[in-house]
């Protein structure tokens, strides 16, 4: 027998696999239970003493207290801005509305006043109409005016031309020698003695001085309507009668001046 035999081996003896498993396995078993010991513990004590936990709200700074001020001011300034305004725009229509309700008012009394003006110029017009022919027919009938038997030189012409051309027609624009118009048959007169005149009656009009309607002698314009808007002419012929071609109607006639009493007269001779 070997000398070692008796004594025993020094080394640990082996563990078979399954060994190693169950040993792990009971390892783990025991530190399960042991946390699962230790959580009913803690729940225990949990269940006993409820806890009590705090939230603590952000404070406020400065700066934000700042910003939500002005926001606040911001807001309340743009609320006032708006009423302003809108008052501004009721008193802008407002005065609109009274602005064009005066105007309509000044244009009445516009209208009013001119109506009235007129009326005043028109019977002012017919009353000095009357007066003219109160003097022309004056005139006429006591033969204070010079009859064209006694005109002389250059006025005797001019009678004898327009008296000559009674009958004729009356043509708008003509000047003769078979028709002509009013002012066709004026300028036509003068120029057979060597005077030139315009060839309308505006213009013919003022061609020469002036005037007074009771003071005519033989060869005078006489013209209807304003002086420079005449809108008719024709020859004194004295005796208190007048030559012109008055219309297609009539032709060129002879007739006393109360039978169209004319505005004014021109004197060329």
């Amino acid at each position: 027998m070997p000398h070692t035999a008796l004594i025993r081996s020094h080394r640990k003896p082996r563990r078979n696999a399954s060994q190693t498993i169950a040993m792990r396995a009971g390892v783990a078993g025991g530190v399960i239970g042991t946390l699962a010991v230790a959580g009913a513990s803690a729940y225990s004590a949990n269940a006993a003493e409820p806890v009590t936990q705090t939230l603590e709200l952000p404070t406020l700074t400065a700066d934000v207290a700042a910003q939500i001020a002005q926001s606040a001011d911001a807001t309340q300034q743009a609320a006032a801005n708006y009423q302003l305004q809108a008052e501004r725009d009721a008193a802008a229509t407002k005065a609109a509305k009274q602005a064009k309700s005066d105007l309509a008012d000044a244009k009445k009394a516009e209208a009013k006043k001119k109506a009235e003006q007129d009326a005043r110029r028109a019977a002012a017009e017919r009353a000095s109409r009357t007066a003219e022919r109160t003097v022309l027919a004056a005139t006429a009938s006591t033969g204070s005016s010079t009859s064209s038997s006694t005109a002389t030189g250059s006025a005797a012409a001019v009678i004898a031309f327009v008296k000559a051309q009674i009958g004729k027609s009356y043509v708008l624009g003509a000047s003769g020698p078979s028709a002509y118009d009013c002012s066709g048959l004026v300028q036509a007169a003068f120029k057979q003695i060597g005077v030139s005149l315009p060839r309308v009656s505006q213009s013919q009009s003022t061609a020469g001085t002036q005037v007074s309607l009771s003071n005519l002698q033989p060869g005078d314009i006489l013209y209807w309507g304003s002086a420079g808007s005449a809108y008719h002419v024709a020859v004194y012929v004295g005796g208190g009668m007048f030559v012109g071609a008055q219309n297609p109607s009539t032709g060129i006639v002879e007739r006393p001046l109360s039978y169209d009493p004319p505005t004014g007269a021109v004197r060329v001779l």
